[in-house]
């Protein structure tokens, strides 16, 4: 493998690199044969084209500038800086022009690779040249990214892919389009040795590019200005004439659709790279990265809190269903900016739209990197309503379990926080699958291999709260409910009478104490006596200490004993160890089962 060590000049703690002109380059230069090398050629860059709509303002950056702005200060080592493929069946005047790129841009290539710290996090990059050719993948770029993909498998290496390309080279024509498959084939074995991808998409990323290479990231970055998508406006408007909405194929666009997980601008690039490069690379606890101060209680197994029984005695069934639903009451958003650091947010399904019911990302807790997954109904009225009041749509789900899916595949446990009076229900989500994605989510999170953690928050509403509530080990607050529906529900479906709403509260055990008498529960984790909504510091203390401990006791367990335990829990709710027989038939219980209803239909109960 050749490396070439290039000098970058970046020592700041967030990316800053210079837009009034090109960096100087200085690479190998090459000739029509394979592999060869020849003095270094020393030229400045011209100008990639335009981006042709007014949405897309960033300026593009070659792969030098690209370096210099975001790894540490003369760490890059670049990769196979002389390595070019013959090209088979080239078009007769496709050499010259190679030759004409390489004399204006300084490069040999659309692409470059090599290794360096971020943030003194040791990573391999690959950086795509937008003013080469406009970065089309041909047969050399496609061998510099698989080579790059394995040189980082076998050293171990985080990955970041920085694209910036028009998709296929035509001019290679079905050789260009076969590098798709053999990138996809690289990443596959790469992602087996679980190591960490993040794809940045810089404008332009479209076509093979983005399918084959840049959405494949486990984590995906767009820098915002940028413009990308699988196909470009110019053959859509050619093919299709449609009207296309201001941000089509932006960045924001990209979020709202859930494609993505995070738009940043170029300025807080670095550090956001800096950050998630962090937090994967420890699996286990990383005493320096705790920053709040929590005495661990010790453990008693199941815990009910005595010293509050006194004040939940006070309240009825339907005193804590509203004390869960108040407004003010601290919703998940208080949580995690009162015991997770370094929350960085990972948004969207990858196929629909992102679900802001569902926050979801990775942080740490107690010294743990964690993953976050909580149902959020928002603060204010507006955000309410732009939060669909914490009702999860199918999309909301399906980003919960791709984040499930990411902590069990880096090894961090999963934090959930529900609070949700139920998944949403409306035609939208039927014909998007609602039924299919809690049911996905339930199996998913019944077969992690790393610990799961749930903390009831306020509402545990019906299959759309135990979706994420299927967990090793399942707190709720004391104030909170856990219940098969709402008691507006309970009481319209038995009794035809919703007014009857308190009264279906007190029959239908919701409560916390109820909870954990049914064994549904694991722990009641106390409240101020006024409630939470009094002091939210202190009910965030007082979760903080319950998960904090269960990560104590849970991550030591390997990952067989985590799953097998967590299935087992359920499978012993209620458990029948044996069967009793009666002498009445079958036929005569259906007798008397009729009979009763009919009974209870007629006196209204």
């Amino acid at each position: 493998m050749t490396t070439t060590t290039i000098t970058t000049a970046n020592t700041n703690t967030t990316a800053s690199v210079a837009t009034a002109g090109r960096a100087s380059t200085t690479l190998p230069s090459t000739s029509a044969t394979p592999a060869a090398s020849a003095p270094p050629v020393t030229t400045t860059a011209a100008s990639a084209p335009a981006p042709t709509h007014a949405f897309y303002e960033q300026e593009r950056l070659t792969p030098l500038e690209r370096v210099t702005g975001i790894v540490d200060a003369d760490s890059f080592e670049e990769w196979d800086s002389e390595l070019l493929c013959r090209t088979p069946f080239p078009l007769p005047f496709y050499e010259d022009r190679l030759e004409r790129e390489r004399e204006k841009t300084g490069y040999p290539e659309a692409v470059c690779s090599g290794k360096a710290t971020i943030g003194e996090h040791p990573v391999a990059v690959i950086a795509m040249n937008p003013f080469f050719l406009m970065g089309s993948m041909g047969s050399t770029v496609g061998e510099r990214i698989t080579r790059a993909i394995e040189h980082a498998g076998e050293a171990g290496l985080p990955l970041i892919v920085f694209a910036a390309s028009g998709g296929a080279r035509m001019q290679e024509g079905l050789a260009s389009l076969l590098q798709m498959a053999k990138i996809s084939c690289a990443l596959a074995r790469y992602a087996e040795k679980r190591l960490l991808y993040i794809s940045v998409m810089t404008d332009p990323t479209t076509g093979g590019v983005m399918a084959a290479l840049s959405s494949q990231g486990d984590i995906i970055i767009v820098e915002r200005g940028a413009q990308i998508g699988f196909t470009g406006r110019r053959v859509i408007e050619a093919t299709f004439r449609p009207q296309f909405p201001e941000e089509f194929q932006s960045a924001d666009y990209a979020l709202e659709h859930g494609l993505i997980d995070i738009a940043v601008e170029r300025s807080e690039l670095r550090a956001t790279l800096a950050r998630l490069l962090a937090l994967h690379r420890h699996r286990g606890r990383d005493a320096t990265g705790h920053t709040h101060k929590v005495e661990i209680l010790p453990s008693s197994g199941r815990h009910w809190p005595n010293a509050n029984a006194g004040a939940d005695g006070k309240r009825s069934a339907w005193d804590k269903v509203r004390l869960a639903r108040k407004m003010d009451r601290p919703t998940a958003q208080t949580y995690l900016r009162e015991i997770i650091t370094d929350f960085v947010e990972l948004r969207g399904d990858r196929g629909f739209a992102d679900d802001s019911a569902i926050i979801g990302g990775v942080g740490r807790l107690g010294g743990f990197p964690v993953t976050v997954i909580a149902q959020e109904k928002g603060v204010t009225t507006a955000e309410r309503v732009a939060r669909n009041f914490g009702m999860p749509h199918p999309e909301g789900y399906r980003k919960a379990m791709r984040l499930a899916r990411q902590a069990e595949k880096f090894g961090r446990p999963v934090i959930c926080l529900v609070d949700t009076q139920g998944a949403h229900c409306g035609v939208e989500s039927e014909d998007r699958g609602q039924g299919n994605a809690i049911g996905d989510c339930l199996t998913v999170m019944s077969t992690l291999r790393v610990p799961v953690i749930s903390v009831i928050l306020g509402e545990g509403g019906s299959g759309g709260a135990l979706a994420l509530a299927l967990a090793n080990s399942v707190g709720m607050l004391e104030n909170a409910i856990y219940s098969i529906c709402s008691p507006e529900a309970f009481a319209t479906i038995l009794w035809k009478d919703s007014s009857r709403s308190a009264e279906a509260a007190e029959i239908m055990r919701i409560t916390a104490h109820e909870a954990f008498e049914m064994e549904a529960i694991d722990e009641v984790i106390p409240e101020p006596t006024e409630g939470a909504h009094a002091d939210p510091h202190t009910a965030a203390e007082a979760v903080e200490h319950f998960l904090v401990r269960e990560l104590e006791r849970l991550v030591p367990l390997d990952a067989e004993t985590l799953m097998r335990k967590r299935q087992q829990r359920f499978r012993d709710f209620l458990r029948i160890e044996q069967q009793h027989t009666h002498e009445a038939s079958i036929l005569d219980f259906r007798a008397i089962d009729r009979e009763e209803y009919e009974l209870s239909v007629a006196q209204g109960r």
